[in-house]
């Protein structure tokens, strides 16, 4: 956050200005805020909301029609001043009252109250609503001293909505009252934020660990654990908020599931998969929820659920078209969509070996492919410590989700009887799926390739091993255009198809010349740590990886060796599946 500041001290005025100049549609600034390029009507109620800056989207990304009017910003995690609020609120003003909106801090409290009590004087008639939403800082016996935090977006959404809608400013009072009462927030963060200028974080959260209920200022934590599993996050997140649904059974709310600012938003969803199932398995049906970064707190990383339980005049103003940089939709309606479940997999589908020795070649495919995949999963870290010098370092994640695929497909492939060929083409078509990126294409494309040399009724024999692998060099570097000397898998992979047949051409036995044609890819993968890439992202970032081998070469070298490991113990078995 601080790595772009200027000066501190007029960090949050030079933030709003930029903003201001982006959404020029939308807002223009003022001294102390900014208020709607294009103010509503005459008589309208205007709702002012602010607090201090560092919380972006909040409280200026919420301008515009249907939601506010006019923003207060203070600095960075400090309330505006009674000036500044005054003035916005008199620039806003269009006749109707105004709403002064803000969290339930101190600081705010009194300047807005000072404030309001201003523009009273002068006649305009003017409410306050501080949010009160956040379930750590106060029991529910104790609602009305709790903090406003993320709440602040439902709350100020739904009563924008009803000022919009043209309710008077006592109506649009009662609203934003029975939002407030109606709306709560809980919260995690995995580590601090820093102010702007600062060389140190407000606070540290251990590694591997969150401290909860943190308010979005750096107010301490309530408690701290260690981070969860998403479905365990989830209930975290949603059973204080459960506990206090409303007695009269209303189960239809308004939720919003908010980044505090460096929480990805790819993160936020994962969470929402399983907050999403957990929710309606308490009966909760979400409307129009939100997901991603609402109310932050400079660069926290962290996350906070809130709930607003709708009434049916709430949930219309929830629904409400909206129009600003932070939340831009129509009108909302329709019932929510239904759940539907989505194939984590490709279906097998296949026909059955005629022959019990076509089903036990089968079977030792399906062996293969899971030794392969323990192999890949011990091996994870380093091959991405390695793909990371010059790469994405995503070598080891792929190859392990694919063998992984692969495996299982290959399980169920046999759980069908299917031969050896048919068992290696879907587990090729499970590992290219589940993969992805090159490598992922690349060794789909090898083993369904490979597959087409092996016979669906009998086990695989050393000439259908040697013309499998021939096939898979073969198609690899025509698909992915690789040929010795560019530092990629096929450093290893021509060398081991190599020896394998020149081995296997000299009258040794497929054991033997597996391991030798192991040993060819191990020193050739090893070898590749005096190349430089010539092919793919690694070719832009070339001098990086010089001194290190390929991580595709030795991830190929990795899996011949398992293979060969697997035929010199598979030849010491006496049972009849010996492969």
């Amino acid at each position: 956050m601080t790595k772009i500041c200027g000066d501190a001290s007029r960090f949050a005025t030079s933030a709003l200005h930029g903003y201001s100049l982006i959404h020029g549609d939308l807002v223009r600034m003022v001294r102390g805020g900014v208020v709607r390029s294009n103010p509503g009507r005459t008589g309208k109620v205007v709702v002012v909301v602010g607090g201090g800056s560092g919380h972006y989207p909040a409280f200026a990304g919420y301008v515009g029609p249907g939601f506010a009017d006019a923003a207060v910003a203070g600095d960075i995690f400090a309330s505006p001043s009674t000036q500044a609020i005054h003035n916005v609120a008199k620039q806003a003003d269009l006749g109707g009252g105004v709403i002064l909106g803000y969290g339930n801090y101190a600081g705010d409290v009194l300047n807005f109250g000072i404030a309001a009590e201003r523009l009273r004087a002068e006649g305009i008639d003017t409410r306050v609503i501080a949010t009160t939403d956040d379930v750590a800082s106060a029991d529910a016996d104790h609602a009305e001293i709790r903090r406003g935090i993320a709440g602040d977006l439902s709350v100020f959404k739904i009563v924008g909505a009803a000022a919009e809608a043209g309710l008077s400013l006592d109506e649009v009072e009662a609203v934003a009252k029975r939002a407030n009462r109606n709306t709560q927030t809980f919260g995690v963060a995995f580590d601090g934020c820093t102010i702007p200028g600062a060389g140190e974080k407000l606070f540290e959260v251990p590694a591997r660990r969150m401290a909860l209920g943190l308010g979005v200022h750096g107010e301490p934590g309530i408690a701290e654990e260690d981070i969860p599993s998403p479905d365990v996050l989830a209930g975290v997140l949603s059973e204080r908020l459960l506990a206090e649904a409303p007695s009269d059974g209303r189960r239809r709310a308004a939720v919003v599931l908010n980044g505090l600012g460096s929480t990805k938003q790819e993160e936020l969803f994962v969470l929402w998969e399983a907050l999403e199932l957990k929710l309606r398995e308490a009966g909760v049906t979400p409307i129009a929820p939100l997901v991603g970064e609402y109310v932050t707190s400079l660069d926290m990383a962290g996350c906070s659920l809130t709930i607003t339980w709708l009434d049916e005049e709430l949930e219309r103003f929830w629904r409400a078209p909206v129009e600003t940089a932070a939340l831009h939709h129509a009108e909302i309606v329709g019932e929510p969509a239904a759940f539907v479940a989505v194939e984590e997999e490709l279906p097998v589908e296949c026909a059955a070996a005629t022959s019990q020795e076509g089903q036990n070649g089968g079977r030792c495919v399906a062996d293969a492919m899971a030794h392969l995949a323990d192999a890949l999963a011990a091996h994870e870290a380093e091959l991405g410590h390695i793909d990371a010098l010059a790469g994405d370092g995503d070598h080891g994640q792929g190859m392990t989700r694919g063998s992984n695929a692969a495996a299982k497909a290959a399980r169920q492939a046999v759980e069908r009887r299917a031969g050896a060929g048919t068992v290696l083409r879907i587990a090729a078509d499970a590992w290219a799926d589940r993969a992805g990126g090159t490598s992922g294409a690349l060794w789909g494309a090898g083993l369904h390739a490979f597959s087409g040399a092996l016979d669906d009724e009998q086990r695989p024999d050393d000439a259908q091993l040697a013309k499998g692998a021939r096939a898979a060099l073969e198609t690899i570097m025509r698909l992915g255009g690789a040929k010795p000397g560019d530092k990629t898998l096929v450093d290893a992979l021509v060398p081991f198809v190599e020896t394998l047949e020149a081995s296997l051409q000299a009258g040794q036995d497929i054991i033997a010349a597996w391991q030798a044609g192991s040993h060819a890819a191990r020193q050739a993968a090893e070898g590749t740590r005096d190349l430089l890439p010539r092919l793919g992202r690694a070719k832009m970032h070339g001098a990086r990886s010089k001194g290190h081998p390929d991580a595709g070469a030795l991830s190929l070298a990795l899996c011949v060796e398992t293979i060969g490991d697997l035929l010199a113990n598979a030849a010491t078995r006496t049972t009849p599946e010996a492969a």
